[in-house]
C-alpha cells in the first residue's frame, strides 16, 4: 500500500520503497532513483537524504527562478538554526540538528511554512508517540516534546522574518510524566562499595566520587586532578566530555569534546568527605592529567564508564540501573541525613532549590506518620 502523495510503498517482500525523481532526460521525462529500508519511517529518511543529494548537485538559478522555495519550511528552518548557533553551544547545535534531519525535515521539508497547521503538527507528533523511532514502537513524549518545541522555534522565526505562519505550535500539546527516580538500595549500595573498595581503580574511584559527590558522568569524564584542592579539601567542576556526532561524509562519525556544562549553575565547587579525601591521598598520589585515565591512557569517555558501572552491577549481582541514578543516591542519601536544601541544590548545580525539592525530597510514610502523631495532643481525652 502507497502513503498518498510520499512515493512510498510496501513491497511484497516486506520492505518499503521510496521512489524520488534523480533527473530529466532530454525530452524532460522524469527518470526515478528507488531506496529501501525495512520500515516507513527509514525509507522516508533515505528518500529525504537522497532528494537532497539531488538538489545539491543542481546547477544554481537565478533568486528570482527560486522565489517559490523562498518560504519553504526547508529553507526557513536552516536559516533559523544558522542564526542561533553561534549563541548555543556544540551540543545543542548537534541535537537541534539531528531532529531537523531525522523528523522535521522528511515530514516538512517542501511545504510553505505558511501552509503548516496545528492539525498537521498534531498528527506528527501522534504518529511520533505511536510509530516512531527507528523500532516504529513509538518515541518517548519527552523526545517528541523536543521536536515540538523546535517546529514553534521555527514556526516563531518565520513570524520575525516577516513570514504568516497559520499556527505557532502552541496549540500542539504533548502530556509528559516525571519518570520515576530511580535510586539503589542501602544493601545494595554497600555491597557497590564493598566491591570498589576491594577493586580500587582510576574507574572505581569515579563511581565513589559519584555517588558521594553527586557529579554528571559528563563531568566526572572531564575531571582532571588539578581540579582538586586537598587543602579546601573540595572539587571544583568546571568542564564536561561528551562524543558528538560530526557533520559530513568522513570516516569519523563522532569525536570526544570537552566544554563547560550544561549551564552556569553547573559551574560549583564540591566538598569531598573527608574518608573520600583520605582515600584518594593514599591510593593515588601525585597524580596529574584525566582523574579516570590510567597511566595508559589519555581520558576515559562517559560510555565507557557507564559499561565499566554495568559490569561491577553484573559482578556484584546487582540489579541493574543507569550511570545517572549513582547521582540520585547521592541526593536521595543527603535528603536521610538531613542535609540543607539549599545546600544540596548547590552542591548538585541545579538552577533553583525548586527541582532539587520536587525531585529529591519525599517523605517516607515513617515520617508522615511521626508528623500526624502531632496532633494527637490536641485531642481530649475523657
Amino acid at each position: 500500500m502507497a502513503r498518498k502523495g510520499e512515493n512510498i510503498y510496501k513491497r511484497k517482500d516486506g520492505r518499503w520503497e521510496g521512489r524520488y525523481i534523480k533527473g530529466r532526460s532530454e525530452n524532460g521525462k522524469a527518470i526515478y532513483g528507488y531506496v529501501y529500508a525495512s520500515s516507513y519511517s527509514d525509507v522516508k529518511k533515505k528518500r529525504h537524504l537522497a532528494m537532497n543529494n539531488v538538489k545539491s548537485t543542481l546547477p544554481v538559478k537565478h533568486p528570482k527562478a527560486n522565489a517559490a522555495d523562498q518560504d519553504s519550511f526547508n529553507r526557513l528552518s536552516n536559516n533559523w538554526l544558522s542564526s542561533i548557533r553561534s549563541q548555543i553551544k556544540e551540543s545543542t547545535y548537534t541535537k537541534y540538528n539531528n531532529i531537523l534531519q531525522s523528523y522535521l525535515l522528511p515530514e516538512f521539508a517542501d511545504a510553505s511554512i505558511n501552509s503548516v497547521t496545528s492539525s498537521q503538527i498534531q498528527k506528527f507528533c501522534d504518529s511520533l508517540l505511536t510509530h516512531g523511532g527507528t523500532s516504529g514502537e513509538g518515541l518517548s513524549p519527552k523526545t517528541v516534546a523536543d521536536i515540538l518545541s523546535l517546529i514553534r522555534s521555527i514556526l516563531r522565526y518565520a513570524h520575525i522574518q516577516g513570514y504568516r505562519p497559520s499556527c505557532t505550535g502552541k496549540e500542539v500539546q504533548i502530556r509528559q510524566t516525571t519518570p520515576d527516580t530511580v535510586i539503589i538500595p542501602l544493601p545494595a549500595q554497600e555491597i557497590l562499595c564493598r566491591y570498589l573498595y576491594s577493586h580500587m581503580s582510576e574507574r572505581s574511584l569515579g563511581v565513589l566520587l559519584c555517588l558521594f559527590t553527586g557529579m554528571r558522568i559528563g563531568e566526572l569524564c572531564a575531571l582532571k586532578w588539578e581540579d582538586f584542592s586537598f587543602r579546601e579539601k573540595a572539587i571544583y567542576v568546571h568542564r564536561t566530555m561528551q562524543r558528538l556526532q560530526i557533520q559530513g561524509t568522513g570516516n569519523q562519525k563522532t569525536m570526544v569534546i570537552v566544554t563547560t556544562p550544561k549551564s552556569k549553575c553547573s559551574i560549583r565547587t564540591i566538598p569531598i568527605p573527608e574518608s573520600l579525601l583520605q582515600l584518594i591521598c593514599q591510593e593515588f598520589p601525585d597524580r596529574n592529567g584525566y582523574v579516570l585515565a590510567a597511566m595508559d591512557e589519555k581520558y576515559v569517555e562517559p560510555r565507557t564508564m557507564q559499561n565499566y558501572f554495568k559490569y561491577i552491577q553484573e559482578e556484584c549481582c546487582l540489579t541493574p540501573v543507569n550511570f545517572h541514578a549513582l547521582r540520585h543516591t547521592f541526593a536521595t542519601r543527603c535528603i536521610e541525613l538531613g542535609f540543607d536544601v539549599k545546600s544540596l541544590s548547590e552542591i548538585l548545580g541545579h538552577a533553583n532549590v525548586n527541582i532539587t525539592m520536587n525531585r529529591y525530597v519525599h517523605p517516607s510514610m515513617e515520617l508522615k506518620q511521626q508528623n500526624m502523631q502531632k496532633l494527637s495532643g490536641l485531642l481530649a481525652v475523657m
